[in-house]
């Protein structure tokens, strides 16, 4: 896969999976336990790797490139 390719997919699943946190602090999605615990446990890690892969993505290549 491409490097810009990857790029655009990963921003679409962080931007995608950011939608229902929006939704569990804003809306009723609190409420609901099995909605709440896929935000807490699912979504919101999903989010932050997605985040920090755009971010750091390709120091850390570069780090397992050059270990191995």
């Amino acid at each position: 896969m491409k490097a810009a390719t990857e790029r655009k997919v990963i921003r679409w699943l962080h931007l995608l999976l950011s939608i229902p946190i929006l939704g569990f602090i804003y809306g009723p999605v609190a409420d609901i336990p099995r909605a709440a615990f896929a935000v807490r446990y699912v979504f919101m890690p999903v989010v932050i790797l997605s985040g920090l892969w755009l971010w750091k993505g390709h120091a850390v290549r570069r780090w397992l490139v050059a270990k191995s």
